[in-house]
């Protein structure tokens, strides 16, 4: 079976064999001063980015570096809860008027993950294996390790699909946050956390609540349960007015360290061998989806009265982790923006399936009348 971080997908090394602790202990330690580095220079998003781009590279280069399931969910959880916090009762309301917006962002999801797929097949025609399940569930707009266990489960190539998703994400956190701070976008419509302060009491209070629901998802077998579970807790104690307590900074600044440590770990040396044109065309298509994102942005945000940074945010075709505190980091529309990766996640997670089946279905009824 997959783990959730994809790790089978990758072959270790020899060198990569060493006492896991170790591994771990090295690879974060080199995060640290990473993040410390990229705050220094003012990178946007720090924290994850410093990290994340810095163990991709140390690790296509052969060095032993390690993550580890713990605290990729910890990392998870972090961001999980900090964006819960911000759903207030008169957020929820404001969220709420939104809702055509938010699912014609799942539409535009859906939509633009099958153009993707249809780039993918026919521009790679030469490499074994690749199937319409392996484009299909390589460009669905989703998470990951539910992309690629669908794959598998459809007789489509995981290895391709874990890594078509892996650069997706990395081009995604790097483009975005970059730009936006090229075009000096930040703090345009801002939210402001419900509870205002960190109260030792209750920050404990509120780690057992939404590690306890994140827990309950995990063992429900729930995607992404560690994000969801401490956003949906959080947030149903902001809305119904209970403010348990801030979450510190260090404890977001780790969230992000360790879910990039989790992103570029995923990048061996293995994984530039693979299918280098695969990887190629992956990134030229991700390029014009962001693109096409940013052009459906524009026309929605003027449609729903928007800002158009806080809707590209919410419809680009990035993680939910990585997008939503690129949200918070940027002042941009944290609540929506986390409604608009949230429900479309939802969705692609349950339609991605039926679709493919529905759509090769449809595929098998007109080949006979060719």
């Amino acid at each position: 079976m997959l783990t959730q971080d994809l790790t089978i997908a990758v072959p270790l090394l020899p060198s990569q064999t060493g006492p896991l602790a170790l591994r771990v202990g090295l690879t974060l330690s080199l995060a640290a001063l990473l993040a410390l580095a990229c705050e220094s220079l003012g990178t946007p998003l720090p924290w994850m980015i410093g990290p994340l781009v810095g163990t991709a590279v140390a690790c296509m280069l052969g060095l032993p570096l390690a993550s580890a399931g713990p605290l990729r969910n910890a990392g998870q959880w972090a961001i999980g809860a900090a964006l819960g916090l911000y759903f207030t009762p008169q957020v929820v309301g404001i969220v709420a008027s939104h809702a055509g917006a938010i699912v014609a962002g799942i539409v535009w999801a859906l939509a633009i993950g099958m153009a993707f797929g249809v780039f993918l097949r026919y521009s790679n025609p030469h490499i074994a294996g690749l199937d319409r399940a392996t484009t299909f569930f390589s460009s669905a707009i989703g998470g990951a390790s539910e992309m690629a266990v669908l794959a598998d489960r459809h007789g489509g190539r995981v290895d391709l699909v874990a890594s078509a998703h892996s650069v997706r994400i990395m081009i995604v956190v790097l483009t975005i946050p970059f730009g936006f701070q090229f075009a000096g976008v930040h703090g345009l419509d801002p939210f402001i956390p419900g509870p205002a302060r960190v109260s030792p009491t209750g920050l404990l209070g509120l780690i057992a609540v939404t590690g306890a629901v994140s827990l309950l998802l995990q063992k429900l077998n729930k995607p992404n349960p560690w994000v969801l579970g401490s956003l949906a807790a959080a947030a149903t104690l902001t809305a119904s007015g209970v403010e348990l307590s801030a979450l510190p900074r260090w404890m977001t600044n780790l969230g992000q360290l360790f879910i990039g440590v989790a992103l570029g770990t995923r990048f061996t040396p293995a994984f530039v061998h693979t299918a280098p044109r695969w990887l190629f065309t992956v990134a030229a298509g991700t390029l014009a989806t962001i693109v096409a994102s940013a052009g459906f942005a524009w026309c929605l945000a003027r449609w729903a009265g928007l800002h158009p940074a806080t809707v590209l945010l919410g419809t680009s075709p990035g993680g939910i982790a990585e997008m939503c505190i690129t949200a918070k980091v940027l002042q941009l529309g944290v609540p929506i923006v986390t409604a608009f990766h949230v429900t479309r996640m939802t969705a692609v997670v349950l339609l991605a399936g039926p679709l493919f089946r529905w759509s090769e279905g449809r595929r098998a009824a007109v080949r006979p009348g060719r």
